[in-house]
């Protein structure tokens, strides 16, 4: 507690109070929190640096698929008071907390040693302690992904992911995670929450013969945010711009489409729909309203389907690419949708408009093809951090075009001269044998669900 510096900004504090629910949606913790207003701070004289890696949801995916062919549980604990373990560098003050300000000292502000909820570098002061703190006890950071620790042992190794303050573990060999956990409790306040159930939204169900992994319980409250848990079933029809259509207000059709973003970590089925209804946020209209409310009657009768990684499969990866060609009636742009698989455990999934009009087909399919590439690379190394190291990995594509480029330096000519840079960083990982461009037959083809909506009869066949 000091006096009132003259020369520099004060950052008030308030009291913020929440539930925590567990994954069934039952309050187990009721806490109260001290927040700095961080709005408040100005850059430069505050803080300096604030980026923090975070770990990515297909990076989850893969962990919890890995664990699950290995044969090994995976746990998780969570930092009490998180960001009070960081030290700040920045000369900080802030405003006493109402409730308990000094009856002496009333004017005085608290200078800050450590940081608090709210600052802008609290979360990198965490993470830059955490860190050092793993590779101080032999744990190597990941070259990729910079949330993902990993330790090994002449025949076990231990897994370490960390999302800000809730840390994933597990190893072939329990002991190791036994003590790992003395290790982090010895360092820090740690609340060990046993084997992961709840992670990110994602309700996971570790069996003897594999893993489950959905948002059944996000999706119920999804639907009764907005009112349709009464709701009945219904298909999914296709959209446009409607111009002439009426105006609706945006916020609740943009909460809508920022409900169904998250629940697509668990469910690709929706992705290619919502991201769709995503190109209207600006101005829509009451068609779309209209449209958007069956992505949620559609989730009504399928609110258990869930993802599904069996033990014993194989370990290989395959990548599939696919594209439509100027399927967007607005820009012409095409759309590009990717997906891998580890036998037959789907990891990750892409959907997204490409960022360029392409001029043409073979340009389209290039472009997701080189997207698809990118995955897989940064799959490969993921998994050369788990020490599984893999060669030549099948990446198919329903047209021979992106073979043929990356096999024959001579088919170049005004048609596709415009796409050669990113020809020539495909073909050069298909070189190194990163990966091999393969064909496979359009009615194989596992990406046309991220690309276009499809018949009700082939759904369902």
């Amino acid at each position: 507690l000091v006096s009132l510096p003259s020369d520099h900004p004060i950052i008030g504090t308030k009291w913020v109070f929440r539930n925590k629910f567990d994954e069934s949606g039952i309050i187990i913790r009721n806490k109260a929190k001290l927040v700095a207003k961080g709005y408040n701070q100005e850059e430069g004289i505050d803080y300096d640096e604030t980026f923090v890696p975070v770990a990515r949801i297909k990076a989850i995916r893969l962990l919890l698929f890995y664990a699950s062919i290995m044969n090994f549980k995976l746990y998780q604990m969570d930092v009490k008071s998180v960001f009070l373990n960081g030290f700040i560098q920045e000369e900080v003050y802030v405003e006493q907390p109402l409730g308990f300000v000094d009856f002496k000292y009333p004017n005085h502000v608290y200078k800050l040693k450590k940081a608090l909820y709210g600052l802008k570098q609290a979360p990198r002061s965490w993470y830059d302690k955490l860190s050092k703190f793993l590779i101080e006890n032999d744990y190597v950071r990941g070259k990729v992904d910079n949330t993902l620790f990993v330790k090994k042992f002449k025949k076990d190794t231990m897994y370490v992911q960390i999302y800000v303050d809730d840390i994933v573990f597990g190893s072939s060999n329990p002991s190791l995670c036994e003590e790992f956990v003395k290790t982090m409790q010895g360092e820090f306040e740690m609340s060990m929450k046993g084997e992961l159930t709840f992670f990110l939204g994602l309700q996971i169900k570790q069996l003897n013969d594999g893993t489950f992994i959905s948002q059944s319980k996000y999706c119920n409250e999804l639907l009764k945010k907005f009112g349709m848990d009464g709701c009945k079933e219904a298909a999914t029809p296709n959209l446009d711009l409607d111009e002439k259509g009426t105006t609706v207000e945006n916020s609740k059709f943009r909460g809508i489409i920022g409900s169904l973003l998250y629940l697509i970590a668990s469910r690709p089925n929706i992705i290619f729909v919502v991201c769709l209804c995503a190109r209207f946020q600006a101005n829509p209209k009451e068609s779309h309203l209209k449209f958007v409310k069956r992505i949620p009657k559609y989730l009504k009768g399928t609110i258990n389907v869930r993802l599904w990684y069996p033990k014993g499969v194989s370990l290989s990866l395959i990548g599939y690419s696919d594209s439509d060609y100027a399927g967007c009636r607005i820009d012409r742009k095409s759309k590009s949708g990717t997906c891998h698989l580890h036998g037959s455990a789907l990891v990750s999934w892409h959907s997204k408009k490409q960022a360029c009009v392409a001029l043409s087909i073979v340009e389209a399919k290039y472009i997701v093809t080189g997207s698809c590439c990118a995955q897989i690379l940064w799959m490969k190394q993921q998994l050369k951090n788990y020490g599984t190291e893999l060669n030549k990995i099948p990446l198919r594509c329903d047209n021979t075009s992106p073979i043929n480029f990356t096999k024959n330096n001579l088919i170049l000519h005004s048609i596709t001269k415009h796409i050669e840079i990113r020809n020539h960083v495909l073909r050069n990982h298909v070189q190194k044998n990163d990966c091999v461009v393969e064909f496979v037959e359009t009615n194989k083809q596992l990406t046309d669900i991220f690309t276009k909506s499809l018949p009700k009869k082939g759904l369902i066949n």
